[in-house]
């Protein structure tokens, strides 16, 4: 019997995925790579220990347990050979892609001789397909082949780098290869600052969505999901951003209700700029960003280049 290995991007697919007599074992990789650091040059079990530090400070667990929770994680992908074939299931969403160009780097590097390695790349959601849905994908079963590997590790080396120049630049390459690969790296370029409002997308569409009507924050961030083509955030992160535009004044919270403040209406008529309200400090894999260190997102021009913001002219200057 053909021993398999299935691996899939967290616990919410596998009971669909079992129901549809999916055969071997599973392995959900359970990171949201969008978002905090993912330096570069990193050993699995470094960036692992990096990352759960990451993930406990949002409050999603206790170092320790994240921390070890990450080590099985890593350990069942390092036994890879005691299985005579490894499917990776991912789905088209930024999520899903950045896991699998992690995964698939690892892989580059290993004697894969008696391995077979295949990808099932699905524009639906795993976790939201039918019994049917999951069975008919495995008839689009792609083999692994180096292409695919030598492009994942480009990207990957693209992602975890210290300015986002090499990342912007696989938008005019060849990647068809990795289908979704080209829309993931667009929505991640779209996360960095705006020039206009100084807000990442996701920041606009929720601001926007409380300038809407929308005042419950799980009404808020549904409205902000619903303007996704690929939803890839979960709402632990988003209530983050809520949080913060709180603390700075943007909006107001007046028992379960969120309201835009003057100072929010201000930022969407682009009168203030959000980056001369905060300071900005964000991770985007290998990029840190601050006020000293700020790329920024022309949505006009759709390119990315690097600014210092100078408060007394309230503007973005970009840097020469």
């Amino acid at each position: 019997m053909i021993k398999t290995l299935n691996i899939v991007n967290g616990t919410a697919c596998i009971n669909i995925m079992k129901e549809a007599k999916i055969k071997g074992d599973f392995l959900p990789w359970k990171d949201f790579l969008h978002e905090g650091p993912v330096p570069a040059g990193l050993s699995l079990e470094e960036l692992s220990t990096i990352r759960a530090k990451f993930i406990a400070s949002h409050g999603l667990g206790d170092f320790s347990t994240i921390k070890k929770d990450f080590e099985i994680r890593d350990q069942k992908l390092k036994s890879y050979k005691e299985y005579d074939k490894i499917i990776l299931w991912f789905e088209h969403d930024l999520y899903d892609q950045l896991q699998m160009l992690q995964i698939l780097t690892w892989f580059s590097t290993q004697d894969l001789s008696n391995t077979e390695l295949t990808l099932i790349c699905s524009d639906k959601y795993l976790g939201e397909s039918s019994v049917q849905q999951i069975q008919k994908l495995l008839l689009y079963s792609t083999p692994i082949v180096e292409e695919h590997l030598d492009l994942a590790q480009e990207a990957w080396e693209a992602f975890t780098s210290e300015t986002p120049k090499k990342w912007a630049s696989l938008l005019t390459e060849e990647t068809e290869i990795l289908p979704f690969l080209k829309g993931a790296v667009y929505r991640m370029l779209q996360e960095y600052p705006s020039t206009k409002y100084g807000l990442s997308r996701t920041e606009y569409q929720a601001l926007q969505a409380i300038s809407d009507g929308q005042s419950k924050a799980l009404n808020i961030f549904k409205k902000s999901q619903s303007l996704e083509g690929r939803k890839f955030m979960g709402d632990v992160l988003f209530w983050k951003i809520l949080d913060n535009f709180e603390a700075h004044g943007v909006i107001k919270k007046e028992g379960a209700n969120f309201h835009l403040t003057p100072l929010g209406k201000e930022v969407l008529e682009v009168k203030k700029n959000w980056l001369n309200i905060t300071n900005i400090q964000r991770s985007i894999g290998g990029v840190t960003l601050t006020n000293d260190n700020l790329w920024c997102w022309d949505m006009k021009k759709e390119t990315i280049k690097q600014y210092y913001y100078s408060e007394p002219l309230n503007t973005l200057l970009k840097v020469k």
